[in-house]
C-alpha cells in the first residue's frame, strides 16, 4: 500500500476476512459508476491514489486475499517505479521487494532481481558511496514492523489536504494504513473505493465499484480523453550457456562449477552455477550495456584453480564473426604460460554472431595433476586427463596449485565455448 501514519505504528491484519467472495457488478452499473467517477476525478484539485494488491492482478501477480492469494506478495512488487512514476510522489508504505536502502545515507538501490530477506534485515551488499559503504537494508516490512516514517509522513500530509482519495485495489483491513483515506473526510474531501470485495470502509465512501481496477481506470481515462501511454519495456531475455565444443550435452569433466558475475553493475545479481548444463537466464535493458565476468572454477583434474573470460555485453551492437588458427593461438598461450609462468590463461579461438545468438570458442592453457601409484600399470598416460580424472591414486602430487605457482613439465590444452542465446 501506499500511505500510513506519522506515528511509529505497527501494522496488522484481520486474518479471518481472507478468502472474501468477490463482487461483480452488471456492466450497465460498472459504466455508470465510470462515469460518476470520471466527473469526481475532474472537478478534483488534490487527487490521491491509494493501491493495494488489486492493481497487480493484471499482471500475473496474486493478490492478498484472493483464491490465489499470497501473503508475501501484497504490493510490494515496485510496479509503481516501473510505469515510470516519479519517486518523489510515491510513499511505499509496505516496503518494496527490488529495493535495498542504506541506513546511513539514506541511499536507495532499485533492482532486477528481488532481494534476498525482508523484515528490514542485512542484504549481502554495502553502500556504493565511499564515504559511506553501510551495510544496506531490504525495504519490505514483517508483520510486526513499524510503518517508516519517512514514507509516513509524506502519505499523511497529502491524505489530509485531498479532495478526493481513490483507493484501488485494496481490502482497506491493514492498520494503521487503512485509515489514511479517511483523513480527507474529516477536511471536506470524498473518498471513492474501487475493489472486487467489501471493504469495511465501504459505508464511508461516497463511491464504491466492485469491478477490475484496470477496466475501471481505463473506463475514466477514456471518459476524461485522457491517452494512457503505452509500457514499452526495453528490456530482452537472454540466455547465457557454457557448453563443451562437442555438443549441448557433452560433459564438462574439468569444470566444477562457473560464475556469473557483473563488476560494473551491482543492480544486476551475480550468480554461482553448480549443476551441468550450465546456463542462466536474465531480463535486463536492451539499450543499457554492460559486462559479464565468468569465473570458470576447475575440477580436481587440474591444479590451477580457476581462470576468468570477460564478456562485454551490448545488444545495440553486432560482432564480428571470426576464426582464427586454433593450433597458432594455443602455441602462443603455451609459450606465454611458461614466459609467465601463470597457467589458466585464455584467448578467443572462434566467434560467430547469428540473427540471435553470438557463440564464442575460447582456448585456455592448464595443467593436469600428476599421480605416482604403487605399480606403474595402473598409472594413468600422462597425456590423458580423462583417464586421470578417473584413477585411483596412491598418492597425488600438485605441480602449481594457482595461476602464479611453478609450471609443471607438461602442459594441457583445454578447449571451452560459452553461448548467449537472446
Amino acid at each position: 500500500m501506499s500511505l500510513g501514519y506519522a506515528e511509529k505504528l505497527s501494522y496488522r491484519e484481520d486474518v479471518g476476512t481472507v478468502g472474501m467472495p468477490e463482487i461483480f457488478e452488471t456492466p450497465e452499473l460498472v459504466q455508470n459508476k465510470i462515469e460518476e467517477l470520471a466527473a469526481m476525478v475532474q472537478k478534483s484539485k488534490h487527487l490521491v491514489v491509494f493501491t493495494g494488491a488489486g492493481i497487480s492482478t493484471s499482471s500475473g501477480i496474486p493478490d492478498f486475499r484472493g483464491p490465489m492469494g499470497v501473503w508475501t506478495l501484497q504490493n510490494v512488487d515496485s510496479l509503481h517505479l516501473r510505469s515510470g512514476f516519479p519517486r518523489e510522489k510515491l510513499a511505499e508504505l509496505h516496503g518494496n521487494s527490488f529495493k535495498e536502502i542504506c541506513p546511513c545515507c539514506k541511499t536507495e538501490y532499485l533492482r532486477d532481481f528481488e532481494i534476498e530477506t525482508i523484515g528490514l534485515k542485512d542484504t549481502p551488499r554495502r553502500c556504493s558511496d565511499k564515504n559511506c559503504g553501510a551495510r544496506l537494508k531490504d525495504t519490505v516490512l514483517d508483520w510486526d514492523d513499524a510503518l517508516p516514517p519517512e514514507e509516513m509522513n509524506l502519505a499523511t500530509e497529502h491524505c489530509r489536504s485531498a479532495d478526493l482519495v481513490l483507493c484501488l485495489g485494496t481490502s482497506l483491513q491493514i492498520t494503521p494504513a487503512c485509515n489514511m483515506p479517511l483523513m480527507s473526510i474529516k477536511n471536506g474531501g470524498r473518498v471513492a473505493i474501487v475493489n472486487l470485495q467489501a471493504t469495511p470502509k465501504d459505508k464511508k465512501a461516497s463511491l464504491v465499484i466492485h469491478g477490475l481496477v484496470d477496466k475501471v481506470i481505463a473506463g475514466v481515462m477514456s471518459k476524461l480523453s485522457l491517452r494512457i501511454p503505452p509500457y514499452i519495456q526495453k528490456c530482452v531475455r537472454w540466455t547465457l550457456r557454457v557448453t563443451s565444443i562437442h555438443g549441448l550435452r557433452a560433459p564438462l569433466p574439468f569444470l566444477q562449477s562457473v560464475k556469473v558475475s557483473f563488476p560494473e553493475r551491482p543492480d544486476l545479481k551475480s550468480v554461482v552455477l553448480k549443476e551441468q548444463p550450465f546456463s542462466l537466464q536474465r531480463e535486463t535493458s536492451m539499450n543499457k550495456p554492460f559486462f559479464m565476468l565468468l569465473t570458470l572454477n576447475f575440477s580436481d583434474g587440474c591444479s590451477c584453480l580457476s581462470s576468468s573470460i570477460g564478456w562485454p555485453v551490448d545488444f545495440q551492437k553486432r560482432k564480428d564473426s571470426f576464426v582464427r588458427d586454433r593450433a597458432l593461438v594455443l602455441r602462443e598461450l603455451y609459450s606465454a604460460a611458461q614466459r609467465e609462468s601463470c597457467i589458466g590463461q585464455q584467448e578467443i579461438l572462434e566467434r560467430e554472431n547469428l540473427p540471435r545468438a553470438e557463440t564464442s570458442i575460447h582456448g585456455i592453457v592448464t595443467n593436469i595433476v600428476r599421480y605416482d601409484t604403487e605399480d606403474e600399470k595402473l598409472a594413468p598416460p600422462k597425456n590423458d586427463l580423462m583417464n586421470h580424472s578417473r584413477s585411483n591414486p596412491a598418492k597425488r602430487h600438485v605441480e602449481g596449485t594457482d595461476c602464479h605457482s611453478s609450471l609443471p613439465k607438461k602442459l594441457k590444452y583445454f578447449l571451452k565455448d560459452k553461448k548467449l542465446n537472446c
